[in-house]
């Protein structure tokens, strides 16, 4: 006897249909899995033997044979045990033969007890199943939460196989509803503010700016200035993600089997800070089943890389490619895999490595060379992809032991930042781009409007400061960004000046 029963794979993190074939005959005994399985399928005859006998139910003494179609494309996960099972009892009689499972999915790893695990990436193959035209999906109880974001389709959290049996052969259960948090839900914060960074002005100009853009930063400064703790501010004055943008961040967390089975969907900005001892495809992703990288857990929120210098070159030159295109592909052997990355990266370095060179208080111990082979780790191609790079000083005593009149929570400055990108948004909707970090150099030219006198200052500076192609349109960004702040249509000498003041570090420390 043959039954079809539908499940789910994860390629990248796009999920995509498998059709289960389950074939019985009244043969001898045996258990094979066909279509290009992995080990973790392979070893699914010992799981689904062992779950069919501890949930009460005699596994049948038939000859089976499961094709996982399409053939041709290689499987991986254990989420297909649950559909191997069902079919191979709906063979046995177990399940009626004439209910339509034709626009039902199932999902689930069995446990030896018959109980089921949460699978990862379970959102994505879901969302596969809901365009393919499924209207009810079956998955493990910890999985569901996720999966209920999909307009439109039934869920069923089950806790083990014989609840599937049950559901399909006589009961009629609701499906499972959760509440599905918006991006805005009040509560859902950072825990850390704005206003607990005493003084540096500057720095966190410098931070609206790049939160108003989504440009990339550069910090630079000696140890305790407060580097680490304005990078990890930056998420709290971003716009809120919406929905789609909380879709796409939770189905690679889903992939990786990072999200957390009590929430739904993930709502605030990731933030993502990596040691410096990691390894090209941990940043960028890989492997041999290829996999997101941090890059990509990244997505729709922050990257901060503490002790630039510190990560080997070949980590660092690795993110020129994907800091342009906001997405990364990766070739193996078994096929070609597009992650997106859009992200905002902060990277924080000392300006040597005893971290006091140019202390106005403190001497520095390093020798000339050692100064300059320490910050020439950073390459002139990807310090020319840092579109703000901002010094951060030493804080006094007295701004640190005194209230600060000036400082301001989070969410006031990311009001200014919500209509900067607001402005921003209203002039480049027809083109479909989000912030001004995101503009190719054609549009630069098209919306970058600049004054006569923004003009000649900018040539000036051109010519001064040896930018590069890039630079210029880097530099441009910047000022479209700070004349969206100020909602003013035309870049003016002001802008210019403050964006140049935001790219001088480079002559300083490398002398470029």
């Amino acid at each position: 006897m043959l039954s079809t029963i539908y499940s789910a794979g994860i390629f990248g993190i796009d999920g995509y249909i498998v059709t289960v074939e389950c074939n019985s005959q009244k043969k001898p005994a045996s258990f094979d899995i066909v279509g290009l399985p992995d080990a973790s399928i392979k070893e699914a005859k010992e799981r689904v033997q062992a779950a069919c006998e501890n949930s009460g139910v005699k596994f049948p003494a038939l000859a089976h044979m499961v094709n996982l179609a399409p053939a041709d494309k290689r499987k991986e996960g254990s989420g297909f045990d649950v559909a191997i099972l069902l079919g191979i009892l709906r063979n046995a009689g177990y399940v009626k033969p004439d209910v339509d499972l034709s626009k039902m999915l199932f999902i689930g790893e069995l446990s030896l007890s018959g109980q089921l695990r949460p699978v990862r990436g379970c959102l994505s193959m879901c969302s596969a199943a809901e365009k393919e035209g499924f209207d009810t999906v079956f998955v493990p109880r910890q999985n569901a939460p996720e999966v209920t974001v999909i307009p439109g389709l039934k869920v069923f959290a089950i806790d083990n196989i014989i609840q599937i049996v049950n559901h399909i052969n006589e009961t009629k259960k609701q499906p499972t509803a959760y509440h599905i948090p918006s991006p805005d839900t009040p509560g859902r914060n950072y825990g850390v503010d704005f206003i607990d960074v005493k003084g540096q002005y500057l720095a966190k100009r410098a931070m609206e700016i790049a939160a108003a853009g989504g440009h990339n930063i550069l910090l630079i400064g000696p140890p305790g200035t407060g580097k680490s703790m304005l990078a990890k501010r930056l998420p709290t004055i971003m716009p809120k993600m919406g929905f789609s943008e909380a879709v796409e961040t939770t189905k690679i967390h889903s992939v990786c089997g990072l999200l957390d089975s009590r929430d739904a969907l993930i709502v605030t900005r990731p933030f993502r800070s990596p040691h410096h001892t990691m390894s090209a495809v941990s940043l960028v992703g890989g492997g041999t089943n290829p996999m997101p990288g941090e890059i990509s857990l990244a997505h729709n929120g922050v990257l901060f890389l503490d002790e630039f210098p510190e990560f080997p070159k070949a980590v660092t030159d690795a993110l020129r490619q994907p800091l342009e295109d906001r997405k990364i592909t990766i070739t193996r052997s078994a096929g070609r895999v597009t992650y997106p990355c859009s992200f905002m990266l902060v990277a924080a370095m000392n300006p040597c490595r005893c971290g006091y060179y140019g202390h106005p208080t403190r001497p520095c111990t390093c020798r000339p060379d050692d100064v300059k082979r320490y910050v020439s780790k950073i390459s002139g191609p990807l310090l020319d992809r840092m579109d703000i790079q901002i010094e951060i000083p030493t804080v006094s005593y007295e701004e640190l032991s005194r209230p600060d009149p000036l400082a301001e929570k989070s969410e006031v400055i990311r009001e200014r930042v919500k209509k900067g990108r607001a402005y921003s948004a209203a002039r480049m909707e027809e083109d479909g781009f989000l912030c001004n970090a995101e503009l190719p150099p054609a549009m630069v030219r098209k919306y970058c409007v600049l004054s006569d006198k923004a003009q000649a200052y900018l040539k000036e500076a051109y010519e001064v400061l040896g930018l590069s192609a890039r630079g210029y349109d880097r530099l441009l960004r910047v000022a479209r960004t700070i004349a969206d702040l100020d909602e003013l249509e035309v870049i003016n000498d002001e802008h210019i000046a403050e964006a140049i003041n935001y790219r001088k570090l480079d002559k300083k420390y490398w002398n470029y």
